[in-house]
C-alpha cells in the first residue's frame, strides 16, 4: 500500500507549510518543552504544597497541549503538510512521516492519561487547573505506568526529531529544511 505523503513530491521548488501550522508547531514544541521541565522537576519534589503547585502547573499545561493538539489535527487536515522536496529519499519520509504520527498520538494520549489519573480526585466530574479554570475528568482505570512511559516515549521522540532537523539543516542540507520556518536550506 503505497502512502502519498511518501510518495509525492513538489519537485525542485520546496513548499512551506502554512503560517497557521507553523504557529501552532512551535506554540506546541514550547508548551511540550515545558511540560517535560515541569513534569521531571515534579516527580522529584517532595510532597507539600510547593509540589502541589508544580503540579497545577502540569495539570494546566497538559490541558493546553490536548487543546492545541485538537487544533492542529484541525488544521492538519484542513490544510495538508507541504510535500516532501523531490531530493529528500523515501525511507527518510516514511520514518518522518511515522515520527509524526507518534507525536499526534502522544500529543493526544499524554493529557488523556494524565488527566485519568487525576480524575479520581475531581469533584464534580471536574478537575481544578490553574486560574480557576476546571477541565472534565476521564476516568480510564489504572494508567499510571502508561503515563509515565508515554512521557519517556515523548522525551525520546523529541530528541530524535530535534536531532533529524539538525542533521537536515546543516549536514544534508536538502530543501527539506525549507518546509518549516525559520529553517532553510543551505544547500548552494
Amino acid at each position: 500500500m503505497e502512502d502519498r505523503m511518501i510518495e509525492r513530491d513538489s519537485g525542485v521548488a520546496t513548499t512551506r507549510y502554512k503560517a497557521i501550522a507553523v504557529a501552532i508547531h512551535w506554540l506546541s514544541a514550547a508548551l511540550i518543552l515545558s511540560q517535560i521541565v515541569i513534569g521531571l522537576k515534579f516527580a522529584d519534589m517532595p510532597k507539600g504544597s510547593e509540589k502541589m503547585d508544580v503540579f497545577s502547573w502540569h495539570k494546566t499545561v497538559g490541558v493546553l497541549i490536548l487543546l492545541l493538539a485538537v487544533a492542529r489535527l484541525a488544521v492538519r487536515l484542513i490544510n495538508p503538510p507541504p510535500p516532501f522536496p523531490a531530493d529528500f529519499p523515501k525511507w527518510e519520509r516514511a520514518a518522518a512521516l511515522w515520527m509524526h504520527r507518534i507525536f499526534y498520538f502522544l500529543m493526544f494520549a499524554l493529557p488523556i492519561t494524565g488527566l485519568s489519573l487525576v480524575s479520581e480526585r475531581a469533584v464534580g466530574g471536574m478537575t481544578d487547573l490553574r486560574w480557576g479554570l476546571k477541565f472534565p475528568a476521564i476516568s480510564l482505570g489504572p494508567v499510571g505506568e502508561a503515563h509515565e512511559l508515554l512521557a519517556w516515549g515523548l522525551i525520546g521522540l523529541l530528541i530524535l526529531h530535534v536531532l533529524a532537523a539538525l542533521k537536515q539543516q546543516f549536514f544534508d542540507k536538502t530543501a527539506v529544511a525549507n518546509r518549516m520556518p525559520p529553517f532553510r536550506s543551505t544547500r548552494r
